[in-house]
């Protein structure tokens, strides 16, 4: 079961619809009910495994992006890394080096989980987002310590 540590302030629905209005998205339902419940944070269990071409290697999840006031916010985040934003995806976590754990908010693969690796230097930057996980839960569920 997730178990996450935050401070932030509770959001209501209505702030998650206003977030979405004025970014022009539309986020998974699972995802908004994690903003709901935790509005971000720190995971207990923040293992994951990403799957490249390589074959999968691990990474840890750092800290959920909240909505609202507070240093990790999602709309900073969204701003900062607007070429994410240009091929369908947000990030909504990230990793003790930087990297970014994206959900995709375009029609196509609508939901599923990326791991944005900077470093990678694809000129492309769909080429730098792995794939994670086919939806938010299956992302959550998959957190290990």
């Amino acid at each position: 079961m997730l178990e996450i540590q935050s401070n932030n302030p509770k959001l209501t629905i209505e702030e998650i619809e206003k977030f979405e209005q004025n970014n022009a998205i539309t986020l998974p339902s699972e995802y908004k009910s994690f903003l709901l419940k935790y509005n971000g944070g720190y995971p207990m269990q923040s293992n994951f495994y990403i799957h490249g071409s390589n074959g999968d290697f691990e990474s840890i999840l750092n800290i959920f992006y909240g909505i609202g006031d507070m240093y990790d916010n999602l709309q900073k985040n969204i701003d900062f890394l607007d070429e994410l934003f240009e091929v369908g995806f947000i990030p909504i976590a990230d990793d003790p080096g930087g990297n970014q754990i994206c959900i995709c908010i375009s029609e196509k693969n609508f939901g599923e989980i990326r791991f944005w690796e900077h470093e990678l230097g694809n000129e492309n930057e769909l080429d730098n987002l792995l794939f994670v996980s086919k939806s938010f839960s299956v992302f959550i569920d998959s957190l290990f310590d």
